[in-house]
């Protein structure tokens, strides 16, 4: 009971959107001073898009590996 509590809570965390600011400071400080704040949205969801990316790459290969280990 408690293992389905825990894998039921972790894919409750996976799937829940999270609002993420992911600029830098000088990023942020030269974005802020626009007033639609369109650029400043479309960078910020190009960094944390670049920064998944090795995330997934990893996650594949790390996959591949353990099919190829357990056969």
């Amino acid at each position: 009971m408690i293992k389905k509590i825990i894998y039921l809570s972790f894919i409750l965390f996976l799937i829940t959107p999270i609002d993420l600011e992911a600029q830098c400071s000088m990023c942020r400080a030269v974005l802020e001073s626009e007033e639609g704040q369109q650029t400043a949205k479309g960078i910020n969801d190009g960094i944390v898009y670049l920064m998944a990316i090795p995330y997934v790459l990893v996650g594949i290969v790390g996959y591949v590996v353990f099919r190829l280990l357990n056969k």
